[in-house]
C-alpha cells in the first residue's frame, strides 16, 4: 500500500484541495485499495465477482469504485489482514435481535484513522488542546474493557481536550458546582464541549428549559453527533437545536458531524454555514436508489462514502442507509474546498442504529 502517499495526504490541510485535484489523488489510491481488498479478503473478492467482471479492472472516476452495502459487515467476516495483525475489533449493533458488524483494525489502519481525526479536529478547534467539558457522567468510561458506544466516542474525543470535566453526575443531572469550579479555572478561555445529540438535548437543554435556568458557557465550541435514531419522538431540527442551546447556554459555535463505525476516522464535520464537508482523504457520492446512477447536486439520494483509511478491512467504499444531497463543490461560504452536503435521515425501513442510544452496543474490544 502507498503508505507514504496516504501519510502525505493526512499531513496536508484537510479541506485545502479543490475537488478535481482531490479526485485525481484519491482515484489511484482507492483503485489500489480495491485491488488489495479483492486479493486479501476472499469474501470481498466473491462480492466483486458476483457484481461484475468490470469492477476488477482499473477505474477512471471515483464513481467507478465498486461499493458494498454497509450492512454486509453484519453478515460476513470482512478482513484483509492476517488475524495476528488485528489489534482491535470494533463492533456495532442496532438492537438486541440484530447481528453485529465487526470492523477489524491493524496498526496502520488505526494510525491512519487517528491522524485523520486529529487533522479534522485541529481545523475546528485549533492546534492546542482546550479545556474540555463532557455532557455525560464519568462512569460511562469506567469499564475500559467493554465500552458502550458513548464511552468509546467520549474516549476518542478526549484526546483533543485537557482538564476533562463531566457536566453530569451519576443521577444524570447537571452538577452546577462542578461546572462553576471548571469555569473558574478557565475564565475567558475557549473550551471544547462534547456530547451526543440526544444526551445534550435530554440532560442539558430540557432540564434548563424546564427550570427556567440559563448557564454561561458562551466561550464553548460544541461538537455533537449520534442523531436521534429510535428516539425520533424527541427530535428537533438542527436550527431549533442550535437556537435552544444558544438560548440556555450562550453557545454559538455548534458543529454536528456525520460518521459511522465502518469508517472510523472519516467523519464529516458541519461547518459554520451548516453544511457537512468531505475532507481530502474521503468523499461522498449521492446515488439514485432505483438505478444507482449519480444524482445531480441538490437532489436527494442514498449516500455512498469513500475513504483511503481502511486498509485492514474493505470499508473504503460503502453504500450507507442514509439519504442526503450534495449542496455544492468548492464554493462553500465557509472557505473549505471540496464537496459539501446535507444528510436528511435514514432510508425508510432501514435498520435503525446509532451511538446516542444507551440501549445500543458499539464497543471497542481489544485483541
Amino acid at each position: 500500500m502507498q503508505g507514504d502517499s496516504i501519510d502525505d495526504l493526512l499531513s496536508s490541510p484537510p479541506y485545502g484541495l479543490k475537488q478535481r485535484q482531490k479526485e485525481s489523488i484519491l482515484l489511484p489510491l482507492l483503485d489500489k485499495m480495491t485491488q488489495h481488498h479483492r486479493e486479501a479478503c476472499p469474501e470481498y473478492g466473491k462480492i466483486l465477482r458476483a457484481m461484475s467482471n468490470s469492477v476488477l479492472s482499473s477505474f477512471i472516476a471515483l464513481s467507478d469504485i465498486p461499493f458494498i452495502p454497509v450492512r454486509l459487515f453484519k453478515g460476513y467476516k470482512l478482513s484483509s489482514v492476517p488475524d495476528e495483525e488485528i489489534i482491535k475489533t470494533l463492533t456495532s449493533s442496532g438492537t438486541t435481535s440484530q447481528k453485529v458488524s465487526k470492523i477489524f483494525l491493524d496498526k496502520s489502519t488505526a494510525r491512519y484513522q487517528t491522524k485523520a481525526l486529529v487533522a479534522i479536529m485541529k481545523n475546528y478547534l485549533g492546534g492546542k488542546r482546550l479545556p474540555m467539558l463532557i455532557v455525560d457522567h464519568p462512569n460511562v468510561i469506567k469499564d475500559r474493557a467493554n465500552f458502550s458506544a458513548r464511552g468509546a466516542g467520549i474516549l476518542g474525543f478526549m484526546n483533543f481536550g485537557r482538564d476533562v470535566t463531566y457536566l453530569l453526575n451519576e443521577s444524570m443531572e447537571i452538577d452546577f458546582d462542578v461546572l462553576d469550579d471548571f469555569l473558574k479555572r478557565h475564565p475567558n478561555e475557549p473550551i471544547f464541549i462534547f456530547g451526543f445529540t440526544f444526551m445534550i438535548w435530554q440532560y442539558l437543554v430540557k432540564p434548563l428549559q424546564n427550570k427556567g435556568l440559563t448557564i454561561d458557557i458562551s466561550q464553548g465550541v460544541l461538537v455533537h453527533s449520534g442523531g436521534w435514531k429510535k428516539l425520533q419522538d424527541e427530535a428537533v431540527d438542527n436550527k431549533t437545536f442550535k437556537k435552544s442551546i444558544d438560548k440556555c447556554s450562550g453557545i454559538k459555535s455548534i458543529h454536528n458531524f456525520y460518521g459511522m463505525v465502518e469508517q472510523v476516522g472519516s467523519i464529516y464535520m458541519e461547518c459554520e454555514k451548516g453544511y457537512l464537508h468531505a475532507p481530502v482523504f474521503s468523499d461522498v457520492i449521492i446515488r439514485d436508489p432505483h438505478d444507482w446512477s449519480i444524482v445531480p447536486n441538490g437532489q436527494s439520494g442514498i449516500i455512498q462514502v469513500l475513504s483511503i483509511l481502511p486498509y485492514s478491512y474493505p470499508g473504503h467504499s460503502l453504500l450507507t442507509e442514509d439519504l442526503g444531497s450534495v449542496v455544492g463543490i468548492d464554493d462553500c461560504a465557509c472557505g473549505r474546498q471540496g464537496k459539501y452536503f446535507s444528510v436528511f435521515g435514514r432510508i425508510p425501513r432501514a435498520e435503525i442504529r446509532g451511538c446516542s442510544d444507551t440501549h445500543e452496543t458499539e464497543v471497542y474490544n481489544e485483541k
